[in-house]
């Protein structure tokens, strides 16, 4: 026999790990010999465990940081370098490829099919072009039409590893009592908060073979509530994308989006209401140039502030959602357009009194620089986030990412929310997409 294909998976806790669950993990022919890790913290220097990895890695699999990814090469010798994560530009990509293929390793990008698990059960997949387009909303739309159809949902949300991976292998979420037994991050009750919210149960985690035939168990059908801008992870019955025309062109120049965009059954092209219509017309060209079967639809992101007498006239430090402010690359959301409909007198800046953690996520991503991202992947980084805003001068903190973030976080100043829904332009072209993939009449 051949010596088996050394191999180096670049990842982010995530598509990375589904990567090694599917297609390498029991398979002889492969020798992983190390995971890397960038966009989330606190994630190199572990180990995939043994319990996960199977029984060809006995002593689990290490994780290394990327950045150090030419002296990894060095050490570990790959023959192939597969990329396995989420939401950078293609430019980022082949720099990768370009270090790999300079240092005579292969770089590889696994396809599509290669790692969908295929259900039991009807799946709807909602993913999007770019962090921040508005998936998690269009799936508490969709699970609203479905509950209408009569349909018991439960939505699978992409992968947020950051404690213990054994422990995480699968999680099911349908209280708030399990946000605190499974001690979840502010990012994770971002996505999981407004599901139970809405009555629905969600499963999240890390082996999602595991997680689809544990969730086959209670559903009539699956949500696949996808993170980032990734491929899903389940075969799919419809294929949903969102694409923002705040960030026009996104969907041809990153990757894997531009992957969901050629792919996706139906494209809905969300805050029209805060868009301009040239921008909103140059994704609609690109669909009939790149996917013309697709059904291509526009929505509003309407954004409602709770007490707006509470901003009115007032200096406001604004708390978004910290992934779309960080690798989304966005410098704002809900939360200033909820400032600016409210009347509020100025927007503070914290930057200049950011502690530790939030002061380093203002250097890596500069565009964030006047908002605060909702940064919280550890219990260390909540304190930091906590005492930026009793630092910052301002009257009142108004938060926009989708949880009630009091829940979190206890700071000195008076805290209001604001939320935000996906809204059809022409009513029911989504239900009748979902009916036509059910066969519902």
């Amino acid at each position: 026999m051949s010596e088996p294909r050394r191999v180096l998976i670049l990842g982010a806790a995530g598509r990375d790990f589904h990567n090694f669950n599917t297609y390498y993990r029991d398979n002889a022919a492969f020798k992983v010999v190390a995971f890397t890790a960038t966009q989330i913290p606190d994630i190199a220097g572990r180990k995939y465990p043994a319990v996960l990895a199977g029984k060809l890695y006995p002593q689990g699999i290490p994780i290394m940081d990327e950045a150090e990814l030419a002296e990894i090469i060095k050490r570990e010798k790959p023959d192939v370098a597969v990329f396995s994560y989420s939401d950078v530009k293609h430019e980022t990509v082949m720099h990768l490829a370009s270090l790999c293929n300079a240092m005579g390793v292969d770089f590889e990008l696994l396809g599509c099919d290669k790692t969908m698990i295929k259900s039991t059960k009807p799946v709807i997949a909602i993913t999007a072009v770019r962090t921040g387009a508005g998936k998690s909303q269009t799936t508490r739309y969709i699970s609203r039409i479905l509950k209408s159809l009569g349909k018991k949902v439960v939505a699978i949300r992409h992968p947020m590893p950051y404690g213990d991976l054994a422990i995480q292998a699968c999680q099911r979420f349908a209280e708030y009592s399990d946000l605190d037994k499974h001690k979840c991050t502010i990012e994770e009750r971002e996505e999981y908060e407004p599901h139970i919210d809405n009555g629905f149960v969600i499963y999240s985690g890390v082996d999602y073979e595991q997680i689809i035939r544990q969730a086959e168990k209670e559903a009539d059908v699956i949500l696949w509530d996808g993170g980032n801008n990734d491929t899903p992870f389940y075969a799919c019955d419809l294929h949903i994308i969102i694409a923002d025309p705040l960030r026009s062109g996104h969907e041809m120049l990153y990757h894997p989006g531009e992957v969901n965009f050629r792919r996706a059954d139906v494209i809905v092209i969300n805050k029209c209401d805060s868009a301009k219509e040239e921008d909103i017309k140059a994704i609609e060209e690109n669909a009939k140039k790149f996917n013309p079967k697709a059904v291509v639809i526009r929505a509003n992101s309407p954004v409602t502030c709770e007490k707006p007498e509470m901003v009115k006239g007032k200096n406001v430090l604004v708390i978004e959602d910290g992934p779309t402010l960080t690798h989304g690359s966005m410098s704002i959301g809900a939360g200033v357009v909820a400032s600016k409909n409210c009347g509020a007198a100025k927007i503070v800046d914290p930057t200049p009194y950011a502690v530790a953690s939030i002061a380093a996520t203002y250097k890596k991503y500069p565009n964030a620089q006047g908002i605060l991202p909702a940064m919280g992947y550890g219990d260390a980084q909540v304190k930091d986030l906590e005492k930026t805003i009793d630092a910052t001068p301002c009257d009142v903190v108004l938060s926009a990412t989708p949880i009630d973030i009091t829940r979190v976080l206890k700071v000195n100043k008076p805290m209001v929310r604001a939320t935000y829904e996906l809204a059809e332009i022409k009513k029911g072209q989504l239900e009748e997409a979902v009916k036509k993939a059910l066969k519902v009449k």
